[in-house]
């Protein structure tokens, strides 16, 4: 069976056939079943595995499970406990189809041979991760409400004991055979959360009920109500998961954590400040596994990619890359230097926090409470003899005059700002208290950017928009000649939303001879920007705008995000 599946590698490209050959090398003593070893295996991910085998094998792979193809006598002769532990599911296309039974595990035929059995007819396997089975499992056997009533049924004093001794310290959300009901609700959020890619998880008090929101694609949304009562218990399972006091609750406390789903490992920072009905809770989503964008993925035009990608490469100067906060602007920062990644360069990080770990790259975090603020870190980074630096925000006159003085000393900075267009950042370094000769000597660019959200291409539908909206959107006559508008109408896939995923939408300012002028004199943002524009500049509004014709995103996306661009 090893040898079928290293030719299948071969043939198929799935898996490096020379690293699995290596694999089963070094794990020949190991007595466990062969699609065991290798999903337990840190070297290759579930789904390839699990392709692998569905090549090799002939069985079906099932990207997408729908689980209005559950036959209705699976969930009434199959008990839930039974799916959960062994991950499976079935489906029947329709009424004359045979049933397909889904499992995790490719070489689990027992598991197949006894749903046979017990439905009283033949069936046929296919595979599936573990996570799309057990989201299928939550929907159709509607766990989520039996969990909570669990919970509620369980309140008792020797809940939060029994809670204390059975933390892990990293907990797999799939696992949820024989946890307490507490540990299965936090980690049913958790894994709902994942599921709809959410950034935050919001857990809010109120005086009758706890309301769970997530935040997808920026946008807050409530999917869950929870009795009251369950409070005291998931909020001190998570402060015992992200190591803070489950007994201070005046105080606000903030942790970290990090949780497994399969085999994708989540980071969770975690912040809860009291309220008049009680703690409140948001967890901010970091996936590890998710990687680091590369700069072709964000959304810039082609144009200003390949003016930002020549700006990469000078050897000195600084740019600021600006927005609100979640617009995206640590992932830009994460692109660029990923670009500039290379052992002929040493590049060097301050962060508050690091979000994602890079390799070859030098990262330090702020530690305010031991003296190691932005500055200070700056001032060590310096003798560490860099090539670029990054500096993960400047709020203050010292960290944004370091910031600048490392760029006359030959260094490539990149740092962030707060401010709500590119010109803008002009004028807030000046008003940081940073001389304008300093600014207009040491500035190359600033590339200021917001989040849309993307139009869902499952169900995206034409649709006219009314004058209003094309007015304000600043669309020539010339730009709709050929423009086809969309919307989504909403379907499973996006949640019923319209909108999957997010793109940026970007302004580059170039800091050009004229500009270098106008910051000397101490112009207003508004003239920079007039003056950027009649050169060429591109606003959020007008990148949006193309957005918008290219049918990514709406018009009320790219209207929500950005201000009009008269100056």
């Amino acid at each position: 069976m090893k040898q079928l599946l290293i030719q299948t590698a071969r043939e198929s490209k799935i898996v490096d056939p020379e690293a699995l050959a290596r694999y089963f090398e070094e794990n020949k003593d190991d007595l466990r079943r062969l699609d065991e070893l290798l999903l337990s295996s840190p070297m290759f991910t579930e789904e390839t595995i699990l392709r692998l085998f569905s090549e090799a094998f002939s069985i079906e792979y099932v990207d997408d499970i729908h689980t209005d193809t559950v036959p209705k006598e699976f969930i009434e002769k199959i008990p839930a406990n039974y799916a959960q532990q062994h991950y499976l599911i079935a489906t029947r296309a329709d009424e004359d189809a045979p049933i397909k039974v889904i499992i995790a595990s490719p070489l689990d035929i027992d598991a197949v041979d006894n749903i046979s059995k017990m439905l009283g007819e033949a069936v046929e396997p296919a595979i599936s991760t573990k996570t799309n089975i057990t989201a299928a499992i939550d929907i159709a056997y509607e766990q989520r409400s039996s969990v909570v009533e669990e919970v509620a049924e369980e309140l008792d004093s020797q809940n939060l004991d029994r809670l204390v001794d059975e933390v892990a310290s990293s907990d797999d959300l799939l696992d949820v055979v024989n946890r307490p009901p507490v540990i299965r609700l936090v980690n049913d959020i958790f894994f709902r959360a994942l599921q709809m890619r959410a950034s935050d998880i919001h857990i809010h008090p109120f005086e009758n009920k706890i309301q769970i929101r997530y935040r997808v694609d920026g946008i807050l949304y409530d999917t869950l109500s929870l009795n009251r009562n369950v409070l005291p218990l998931v909020i001190s399972r998570i402060k015992v998961m992200a190591g803070m006091d489950i007994a201070e609750r005046r105080m606000p406390q903030d942790g970290r954590t990090s949780v497994r789903m399969g085999q994708r490992e989540i980071d969770l920072r975690v912040s809860t400040v009291p309220t008049s009905y009680g703690e409140r809770c948001v967890l901010r989503i970091l996936d590890k596994s998710a990687g680091v964008f590369k700069l072709e993925e964000l959304g810039l035009a082609k144009e200003d990619l390949a003016t930002f990608d020549s700006l990469l490469h000078r050897s000195h100067g600084v740019i600021f890359v600006t927005g609100p906060t979640g617009s995206g602007k640590s992932t830009t920062l994460y692109a660029s230097l990923n670009r500039l990644n290379s052992s002929e360069k040493n590049i060097m990080t301050v962060e508050n926090p690091i979000e994602y770990q890079l390799d070859g790259i030098s990262q330090m975090q702020v530690a305010q409470k031991k003296g190691m603020t932005f500055i200070t870190a700056l001032r060590h980074i310096l003798r560490q003899d860099p090539d670029v630096i990054m500096v993960g925000e400047v709020r203050d006159q010292e960290t944004a005059r370091m910031a600048i003085q490392s760029s006359l000393t030959g260094h490539l900075v990149f740092s962030t700002l707060h401010t709500n267009d590119s010109a803008g950042s002009v004028s807030r370094l000046i008003d940081l208290g940073v001389e304008p000769y300093l600014v207009s000597s040491s500035l190359i660019a600033v590339l200021a950017q917001r989040l849309v959200r993307r139009v869902c291409m499952n169900c995206r539908q034409e649709y006219k928009p009314n004058e209003r909206e094309l007015r304000e959107l600043g669309l020539s006559d010339e730009m709709l000649k050929d423009a086809t508008f969309y919307m989504g109408s909403g379907c499973d896939k996006c949640f019923n939303t319209g909108y999957k995923g997010r793109v940026g939408i970007y302004e580059l300012l170039l800091i050009t001879d004229q500009l270098r002028d106008l910051i000397n004199k101490q112009e207003s943002a508004g003239v920079i920007k007039k003056a950027a524009i009649d050169a060429g500049l591109k606003t959020l509004r007008m990148d949006g705008a193309n957005k918008v014709i290219s049918g990514e995103t709406t018009i009320s996306e790219v209207l929500r995000v950005t201000q009009s661009d008269t100056v």
